[in-house]
């Protein structure tokens, strides 16, 4: 790949942004950040973010001292930033790689480091960077991001082991989101209902109990999956019946919503509720009252409500399929839980989270292919696909000295990485002359492409190579990978 080919970037990097009335009053400014988001060797360790609004220089190396400093070289404001990643370069000028800003725009320049610098998968030497770039530098992950919306209280450096939650689930590097959760801590403490929005598996129920917790109630914390009731005998199941109130009712049962007494109901896909089950629901909220099924008298209830949906509730009110009245009692409160795919900052923190879940964790290694293609997947099943393959490639892993390798994880994960762009052919040059041995080689890969159906990484593996190293192959033998895909 041609240096300075990224991307161009927005001039302007310090924009004022206009105050959120939902939150604190205060404005944010829109920076740009630099997230540690991974180290392969040390996945256990601690991530961090680090404020590039006023510096000129950032240097990424490794070495002994304070892992973080700030200071001024040569008139220029110096962000420094060392790892114990012994893949890193150290160099004359301290060095492994640098980010400097250049009018307005920031570039990474390879500080002539014995291993390079890649940015999202590809070596350079100088270029600019854009949002949402992936930086590796030896073993360690970062990633840029050009405008981060941050408040005057938010750290120039944050590591994640100085972050204090309240509760288990509510740790994150991400500003926006941090926010969020600071708004929880009120809200969980009062009586008031809340609404988690958000795709599934990104972490509603977690915080659903996170919530329970901090609301020091001392009843159950009762989960229900609205969608996995059958309509018939859900209200059955939320309010409890009598005895005989229809032929399989042998005995009296309270119900789901009992069960929270004095604890946390968490309605989990509200928006399956069936509607005539909103209406009596709707009362229970009102009157804090349930009436079981083949009942006449209510029955006092005193629950709090934590409700959770991956749909539009606002779209399904206009469409007649959420009562507004219902609506209108429960979202008051509504915290936004993102995507994984939109939180990558946060992928070493969640990680480590999920990898001290795992039998012998403190042993789990990465490569940096499989680091790269985890980063690069959309992870449709959210922080539950990532503890899946977390699991799943650790006990792999075990089998190969406990280092997760690209073959360990899914095998829609290991598309990912053939999926990076390959090493450009250049169509107007004559092939060179190869030798014997060349010859022999480009054959050998030949079939191996054939084999695998053009999956570079397989190919990698056979040869016992590098990724990179096939590809520079596939370049100079005049290879079109493309060509042994399906559909190339």
């Amino acid at each position: 790949m041609k240096d300075e080919t990224f991307s161009t970037l927005p001039s302007d990097f310090t924009e004022t942004l206009a105050p959120d009335d939902r939150h604190a009053p205060r404005a944010l400014i829109a920076t740009p950040q630099l997230y540690l988001v991974f180290s392969c060797d040390q996945p256990l360790r601690s991530t961090s973010r680090h404020s590039l609004r006023s510096v000129d220089v950032v240097s990424l190396g490794r070495g002994g001292g304070p892992p973080v400093q700030r200071l001024t070289q040569a008139g220029e404001r110096v962000l420094q930033i060392r790892c114990q990643d012994r893949w890193m370069s150290s160099g004359a000028s301290g060095s492994h790689a640098r980010l400097a800003r250049a009018g307005g725009r920031w570039m990474i320049e390879d500080a002539g480091s014995k291993n390079g610098t890649m940015v999202n998968g590809q070596p350079v030497t100088r270029g600019p960077l854009a949002d949402g770039d992936l930086i590796e530098a030896g073993h360690t992950f970062f990633l840029f991001r050009e405008a981060v919306e941050t408040g005057p209280d938010d750290a120039e450096d944050l590591d994640s082991a100085e972050l204090a939650p309240p509760a288990f689930g509510l740790s994150t590097l991400v500003p926006w989101l941090q926010r969020e959760f600071d708004r929880l801590l009120p809200a969980a403490r009062s009586r008031e209902e809340i609404v988690l929005s958000g795709d599934g598996g990104t972490g509603k129920e977690v915080v659903a109990r996170a919530i329970h917790e901090l609301s020091g109630r001392g009843g159950a914390f009762v989960a229900i999956n609205c969608g996995a009731m059958p309509e018939a005998l859900v209200e059955s199941e939320l309010f409890g019946h009598r005895k005989g109130a229809f032929s399989d009712a042998r005995e009296d049962r309270p119900g789901l919503v009992r069960s929270a007494e004095k604890g946390t109901l968490f309605l989990d896909e509200i928006g399956d509720l069936p509607l005539a089950s909103q209406v009596k629901f709707l009362r229970v909220l009102q009157e804090r009252v349930v009436t079981p099924v083949g009942e006449v008298k209510p029955v006092p209830v005193d629950i709090r409500l934590v409700a959770a949906t991956n749909r539009d509730l606002g779209k399904l009110v206009a469409d007649g399929r959420f009562r507004s009245d219902l609506f209108a009692r429960i979202s008051g409160f509504t915290v936004r839980m993102p995507p994984l795919a939109e939180r990558r900052e946060d992928f070493g923190l969640l990680t480590a989270e999920l990898l001290r879940q795992v039998e012998g964790h403190a042993s789990v290694r990465f490569t940096n292919d499989a680091v790269r293609a985890m980063l690069r997947y959309h992870f449709p099943h959210n922080v539950r696909g990532l503890l899946k393959t977390v699991r799943t490639a650790s006990v792999l892993a075990a089998t190969h000295a406990y280092t997760v390798e690209v073959e360990d994880l899914p095998r829609e994960l290991q598309a990912a990485v053939d999926q990076a762009p390959d090493v450009e052919l250049e169509p107007e040059a004559e092939p060179e002359q190869l030798s014997d041995e060349d010859q022999q080689r480009r054959e050998q890969i030949l079939a191996l492409l054939a084999q695998h159906g053009g999956n570079v990484t397989a190919v990698a593996r056979r040869l016992g190579k590098a990724r990179m190293q096939v590809q520079r192959w596939t370049k100079r033998y005049r290879i079109d990978v493309k060509a042994y895909r399906k559909g190339g």
